[in-house]
């Protein structure tokens, strides 16, 4: 799979709030709106797999509920407070058109 995909529309995300989204029969992407501009990384934290769309978001820090492993949406890289910085999650680039997120795989 590659090129972008339709996975959610823009009136369904929440300022400071989490979204899941599935793709196909298996992938996760957690969304993201910040400010009005929209971010995508994967579901799963690389620490244990715990669901980061359901953490609490900071800014552009995103906190694991399950181990408080920290991620900025915006690179998927671990935060600079993140207590293990060898930590990662794959971003993913965003394209809005009209209401339709679209997510490059």
């Amino acid at each position: 799979m590659g090129g972008f995909v339709s996975v959610a529309k823009l009136s369904e995300l929440q300022e400071g709030k989490g979204k899941k989204v599935t793709i196909g029969e298996d992938q996760e992407i957690a969304l993201f709106k910040v400010n009005g501009k929209v971010y995508a990384i994967d579901q799963k934290c690389a620490h244990h797999g715990g669901p980061l769309s359901e953490g609490q978001l900071s800014e552009f820090v995103i906190t694991c509920p399950w181990h408080g492993m920290m991620y900025d949406i915006r690179t998927g890289k671990a935060a600079p407070d993140a207590w293990d910085q060898d930590y990662s999650v794959k971003s993913h680039k965003v394209k809005i058109e009209g209401d339709d997120v679209k997510v490059e795989l």
